[in-house]
């Protein structure tokens, strides 16, 4: 198989080569950005589909015509906005993306929205909202899973959500389709304590990864593997596993799934009994959490820790959090805006509300403000 999707990705990659010429028409060049988009996420190959979404996103701009192009395009953003941390955004664009949809008639990529809505809502703890998003997008045929098995794992009910991925599991025939379930399954199987049931999701991932040879799939066996020797009592086996899995989340700009690992990390300091640098990786997470929004996850940390951290008074966003982060870096808005993939107005409007809440007037405040009160992540 990895030979086939190498393969296949050459051929798409000549197929964009035309569609950069501008001499195919709206409707077939159209055509070819969602397709080749949707090739490569079905294989796991997000490099070129976050190159090619943004691509779509400024393509759409000149053709407002394209309704359902647009649509989907915004979906799209939405999912890499997701990745990248930036959930505000995320959410922004789902609504577009309904709005733009809603004067069409494509029930695929709506549903595809309600679940990205969903996803966002269950990684900032509003559980009601992400379970409402779910069922939205389950009526409208979007199989729900694995993020409602998640928020029901975040519910505290781990039976109904392994019973649920074992469920999906069971209709998803082979190869990539199961990717998506199986590190959820890892997940909720360890939590269950049902080790070897995570170890046989995990062999069967890996198998699949092997197939496909894409980076994301890689990066998930280590984090499953890592997270399954650390369950077994093998800490020592599991560190170089969780530290190649954070390498790969840091390597894709994905900051959630990259503070996750460090909490796998921590733990598996903890356990052999380097208890420095089991803190160094816990506190690294939770700023991460943090400036995110990941409530539940923030949580968790304090747990683990046996604190409960004082929440920051200064009334900036996470999405405000992470621009200050950015302009006390001394990048200029344009950098900035490239660097979150959002908009250069919209950058804007965050440094002015930052401006506006600390009381400050200038960007060398805000820097000297960021470093004082601890607001800038050192490992940035």
């Amino acid at each position: 198989m990895q030979r086939r999707v190498k393969e296949g990705l050459a051929l798409l990659d000549e197929a964009m080569v035309a569609v950069a010429t501008d001499e195919l028409s709206p409707q077939v060049t159209g055509l070819i950005y969602c397709s080749a988009i949707g090739a490569c996420r079905s294989v796991w190959e997000l490099r070129r589909a976050h190159e090619w979404t943004a691509a779509l996103s400024d393509w759409c701009e000149r053709q407002p015509d394209l309704v359902p192009y647009r649509g989907e395009c915004l979906v799209y953003r939405a999912e890499i906005l997701q990745l990248r941390g930036a959930w505000g955004d995320a959410l922004e664009e789902v609504q577009r993306a309904r709005e733009r949809i809603a004067r069409g008639s494509d029930r695929e990529a709506d549903a595809a929205a309600l679940y990205r809505k969903g996803e966002v809502h269950r990684l900032r703890g509003e559980l009601a909202h992400a379970e409402e998003a779910y069922r939205d997008a389950s009526r409208l045929g979007r199989e729900p899973q694995p993020g409602l098995a998640l928020l029901r794992l975040a519910q505290g009910d781990a039976e109904a959500a392994a019973a649920a991925l074992r469920r999906a599991l069971a209709e998803a025939g082979h190869g990539l389709g199961r990717a998506r379930l199986l590190p959820a399954l890892v997940e909720v199987a360890l939590e269950l304590g049902e080790v070897e049931e995570a170890k046989r999701a995990c062999a069967e991932l890996e198998a699949v990864a092997t197939d496909a040879g894409t980076d994301v799939l890689d990066t998930l066996v280590a984090q499953a593997r890592g997270a399954v020797e650390l369950a077994a009592g093998d800490a020592q086996a599991a560190l170089p596993l969780l530290r190649t899995a954070f390498e790969g989340w840091e390597a894709m700009e994905a900051p959630y799934e990259a503070a996750r690992v460090r909490v796998l990390r921590g733990l598996a300091c903890r356990a052999l009994g380097d208890h420095d640098s089991a803190a160094l990786e816990l506190d690294g997470a939770r700023a991460t959490f943090d400036r995110l929004g990941a409530a539940p996850d923030a949580a968790r940390v304090d747990a683990l820790s046996g604190s409960r951290r004082p929440r920051a008074a200064h009334g900036l966003t996470p999405r405000e959090l992470e621009v200050l982060a950015q302009v006390a870096t001394g990048r200029t808005n344009r950098a900035i805006a490239g660097e979150l993939f959002i908009s250069e107005k919209t950058v804007a409007r965050h440094v002015s509300n930052i401006f506006s809440k600390l009381g400050l007037s200038s960007r060398a405040a805000a820097t000297a403000y960021a470093y004082e009160h601890d607001l800038v992540d050192p490992l940035a």
